[in-house]
């Protein structure tokens, strides 16, 4: 019982010890934490305290050539003093006095001073760069202007040896481009004034005119002799091109109004003097871009010249073979319009044949109509090649689409026709088949013609009277005489085909009887059977006594029936 209790008692008395430590470290490890964060903003005052302000003040001094310039120096001066003193010595302050409340654990508050303290180094520093940058703009200014200029010469130098080697392509501009050259030059010389007077304020404004200057030069180097080559050469030789070409082709007989060449010519040659006048005083924004665009519409007329005489060259073509088809279409319409009446006569037209043949008229009335204003604009010279090359094309379409209404006007009228001669052909072919069966049927003497073959010989006269009577119509119907033809052929198809197996049957049957007799008496109820096949002969059915027959003797002679089949049909 005693071990148990002391058991206990240390196992209390490490755990005490345990939190106590972890407690412990927590608090150091916090504490730590703190400093730490104290030490980063020591270091950030410091480097802010080792600006190198004082160094680049010193190296002003010496270059204090003017009332100006010591007046700044001095603003710099008494800036440098106050954060050096009054802002440097407030943020040690407040460093200190976040160390006691770090040093007294009152973290809470240390957090709020440590907010503050990093406002303070960012408005401190902030002002020490600045002013370490507006000094540097002095002290660095000499080397920094002077490598500019360095370029800016270098590059003056390259365009004054192009303008002189290129001297005479400048013609009347001459004396302004060397004048500008000059003035570039003045520019260099005041540079060296104010860089030796340190009015480093004057020499921004100098460089910069020198910059812009050589920029502007170099333009005018570079586009001066083409602008004036533009201007007083090329474009009014290609000017003067353009307008005897446009008179040469008036004589020839095209018309042109609708380019308005005279006046786009005129107002071109207003456009170039203004142009030139900018290019003397060396103004070029825009020049090179407005002559390359009267370039331009120059070239493009050149195009609408040589698409004037395709044009024509087409239209004239295509007049050709317009006015030959036309002709013709003419011609075919005239001829069915004349013949109407005795189409109508003739055959039983549908209210739509009559109405697209009207219709077909005064389509083909309004393309003439359409083609002698195409005509009188030609002779007129009123329209361009082009507008009449359009406008043929599309009459033309239209009188294509006319001819294909007309091809299924005439085919259709062809077509009954057609079937009218078909028809009296077949009624030739359809009487010969009939004479056909007429002699067939007595090629044979039969015994007996049975009441159905009567009766389709019956049906095939009537079906012939029938399309004789649809010939003799006026008007004639198409339709009902081909159906009446139809019929006619096939009755009598059927008539012929009838006739040739009954004949067929009829002398296959009576060559199977005598063959068969030579076995009656021979052979059990032969003699019978026989019999029933010859009655069956006399009443006509043909091919049911021609089988009875051979099978009669199918045992006797199993190749009968083939061999008589054979024989006949060779």
């Amino acid at each position: 019982m005693h071990g148990k209790v002391l058991f206990i008692v240390t196992g209390i008395i490490v755990v005490i010890i345990v939190v106590a430590l972890i407690i412990y470290f927590y608090r150091k490890h916090r504490l730590n934490k703190y400093y730490a964060k104290l030490d980063e903003r020591e270091y950030e005052k410091n480097l802010i305290t080792s600006t190198p302000i004082g160094v680049e003040l010193s190296k002003v001094e010496p270059i204090i050539k003017n009332d100006k310039m010591e007046e700044k120096y001095e603003k710099w001066q008494k800036k440098f003093e106050k954060i050096k003193g009054e802002e440097v010595e407030k943020l040690q302050d407040m460093i200190i006095e976040l160390e006691e409340y770090i040093d007294r654990r009152e973290y809470k508050e240390a957090d709020n001073k440590f907010a503050k303290l990093d406002m303070q180094l960012y408005i401190t520093r902030e002002h020490a760069d600045s002013l370490l940058e507006s000094i540097k703009e002095i002290t660095l200014s000499e080397e920094k202007y002077r490598s500019i200029v360095i370029k800016l010469k270098a590059k003056y130098r390259d365009l004054n040896k192009e303008y002189v080697k290129h001297q005479d392509l400048y013609d009347e501009m001459q004396e302004a481009v060397a004048l500008q050259l000059e003035n570039i030059e003045k520019r260099f010389l005041d540079f060296e004034k104010v860089m030796a007077k340190n009015e480093y304020n004057e020499v921004v404004h100098v460089v910069k005119a020198l910059d812009t200057m050589i920029d502007h030069m170099e333009i005018v180097i570079k586009e001066v002799p083409d602008l004036l080559l533009m201007g007083k050469q090329l474009i009014p030789k290609r000017m003067k091109e353009i307008k005897d070409t446009a008179d040469s082709m008036i004589k020839e007989g095209y018309s042109l109004d609708y380019l308005n060449i005279d006046y786009n010519l005129e107002e071109s040659k207003k456009n170039i003097d203004t142009i030139l006048d900018k290019v003397r005083v060396l103004n070029l924004e825009d020049c090179m871009f407005e002559l390359k665009t009267i370039l331009d519409y120059m070239d493009s007329l050149f195009v609408d010249f040589e698409k004037e005489r395709l044009s024509r060259k087409v239209y004239e073509e295509m007049g050709k073979d317009f006015a030959k088809k036309l002709k013709n279409t003419n011609e075919s319409i005239d001829d069915i319009y004349s013949r109407l009446d005795e189409i109508k006569n003739m055959y039983d037209l549908e209210e739509g044949d009559i109405e697209t043949i009207n219709n077909i008229k005064k389509e083909i009335t309004t393309i003439n109509d359409e083609h002698k204003k195409i005509k009188n604009k030609e002779k007129k010279n009123s329209t361009p090649y082009s507008e009449l090359h359009k406008e043929i094309e599309a009459l033309s379409n239209k009188l294509n689409a006319l001819e294909e209404k007309l091809d299924i006007s005439l085919k259709s009228l062809g077509n009954m026709h057609d079937d009218e001669l078909r028809a009296r052909e077949q009624l030739d072919e359809i009487e010969e088949f009939l004479k056909k069966c007429k002699v067939k049927i007595r090629s044979y003497k039969l015994p007996i013609i049975t009441d159905k073959y009567f009766i389709e010989l019956n049906e095939a006269n009537e079906a012939i009277v029938e399309v004789i009577k649809e010939l003799e119509k006026k008007p004639i119907v198409i339709n009902t005489l081909n159906i009446r033809v139809d019929t006619a052929r096939d009755l009598v198809l059927k008539l012929y085909n009838t006739t040739v197996e009954m004949v067929k049957y009829a002398e296959l049957a009576e060559a199977a009887i005598c063959y068969s007799n030579r076995y009656r008496g021979v052979f059990e109820d032969i003699d019978t059977a026989l019999d029933n096949a010859s009655k069956e002969f006399f009443k006509g059915n043909y091919q049911k006594s021609f089988i009875d027959t051979t099978k009669l003797v199918q045992d006797i002679d199993p190749n009968l029936q083939k061999r008589l089949v054979e024989e006949y049909e060779s």
